[in-house]
């Protein structure tokens, strides 16, 4: 095929077609990871209670959540399916992490079957389910990184976040509820709660910076409901009392009703979220397959209409016929030129906007996308340097990241930025720092 502007023109733009197509399958993969965590979520709670009850409370509910959880699983399995096309666009890491949501999902069903006979503790249930949901959220945190795309990049790492602070308050409810259900006071398991309402903090304000302005209002405005202040008093009371302290196990059915109603509030949000994107996406195509035709149309005149100075070039140079005056592109008395020019003008300069409209979309992309890769790549380095710290010096996570922030204020520097130097710090840094903690 020989190069042309036309071939190069209408490459881009199916391009750009196929581009907004696989953004519309990212799209629908985020939709139903995030219906699959929802559903687990609230099965991992009514499971904390059913066997911190010993049975006795939640049965029919957790009967009917796993009823629920098995059509939204097997959609998911089959979107998964899709991505071993090679038209589907997987990347060898996103293949990786659906292979471990898929193993973990089917160590969830073993242990669903196996609930009866061999029932585990309400923490090791609790932890399984975490752990299948860890996967889940990993998966949409890596589609988000990967569909970087102007007009949803935001959106994105708002959907990132949210998501993120939904399943902290999701293992909060869990926990929560298995507290109340034992009707005994843990207080390890009152760290982790705590811990859990920081991390939702940390979350959170991320998701309202990054979010639509409506959406954040609409998140303030259900903070202030009595649900959320009856929430905080329930709080209160699990992380003042002290440890092996006499719990009211009538209260766990209030909790998991409030903290409920916080994560439905997150989980509208979140499906709001998904809608405009999927608005977005559906837009973007019709305008991008119009702009397919509209090129195609454009080149087709160009080919089948040259400009009608070439034919009186052709005229004057061919052999059989006498020459008369050099050609000259013939004006109007106004120095206008004639209709017919005019019209192959227009066409010639509608490519030239295409080119050029393409060039400064292309340009003012980078600009949303930066900000967009900046946040997403910051959590990484927090993430990875709060890892760090826990792994070398034996902190919890909540300290560890208090630790970032105490250095970042000291030093009057970035949390990202004192994270990425904590990585790169030597093993006998890390040494000393330790002592210097014990000291």
């Amino acid at each position: 095929m020989t190069l042309s502007v036309s071939s190069l023109v209408l490459r881009a733009k199916q391009l750009e077609t196929d581009a907004v197509r696989h953004l519309a399958g990212r799209v629908e993969l985020v939709d139903v990871i995030g219906q699959l965590i929802h559903a687990l979520q609230h099965e991992r709670g009514v499971t904390s209670i059913y066997l911190a009850s010993g049975g006795q409370q939640f049965a029919a509910e957790r009967q009917a959540d796993i009823a629920q959880v098995h059509p939204i699983e097997e959609r998911l399995r089959d979107l998964f399916e899709t991505q071993l096309a090679p038209e589907g666009g997987a990347s060898a890491r996103m293949l990786s992490l659906m292979a471990w949501v898929v193993l973990d999902l089917d160590t969830l069903s073993a242990l669903r079957q196996g609930m009866a006979a061999h029932p585990p503790s309400a923490h090791d249930a609790v932890a399984l389910f975490s752990r299948v949901i860890a996967g889940l959220v990993e998966l949409i945190f890596h589609l988000a990184d990967a569909t970087m795309h102007p007009g949803v990049s935001r959106q994105m790492v708002a959907i990132v976040h949210l998501v993120q602070g939904k399943e902290a308050a999701g293992q909060e409810r869990a926990v929560g509820a298995q507290l109340f259900a034992s009707g005994t006071c843990d207080e390890a398991q009152q760290q982790r709660i705590v811990h859990l309402i920081d991390a939702q903090e940390r979350s959170l304000k991320v998701f309202e910076d990054f979010t639509d302005p409506q959406l954040n209002a609409r998140w303030q405005q259900h903070q202030l409901t009595p649900k959320v202040a009856l929430l905080e008093r329930l709080r209160r009371t699990l992380c003042m009392a002290k440890p092996h302290a006499v719990l009211d196990k009538s209260q766990s059915a209030v909790w998991f009703d409030v903290t409920s109603d916080r994560i439905s509030a997150m989980w509208q949000i979140e499906q709001a979220l998904v809608l405009a994107l999927r608005a977005y996406c559906d837009e973007q195509l019709r305008a991008s397959e119009q702009g397919l035709l509209d090129a195609e149309v454009l080149l087709k005149q160009l080919r089948d209409n040259p400009p009608p100075h070439t034919h009186a070039v052709e005229r004057f140079f061919n052999a059989a016929e006498h020459p008369g005056a050099a050609p000259v592109l013939p004006t109007l008395a106004d120095g206008h030129t004639t209709s017919a020019e005019s019209a192959q003008a227009q066409n010639v300069s509608s490519l030239t906007e295409l080119l050029q409209s393409q060039s400064a979309r292309l340009a003012s992309m980078e600009v949303e996308l930066e900000a967009a890769r900046r946040a997403l790549h910051e959590r990484k380095l927090i993430e990875r340097a709060k890892g760090a710290l826990m792994s070398k010096l034996g902190l919890t996570e909540d300290a560890a990241f208090r630790a970032l922030q105490k250095a970042a204020m000291d030093h009057n520097k970035r949390l990202a930025d004192v994270a990425e130097a904590t990585l790169s710090l030597p093993d006998f840094a890390f040494a000393k720092l330790g002592a210097a903690s014990q000291a």
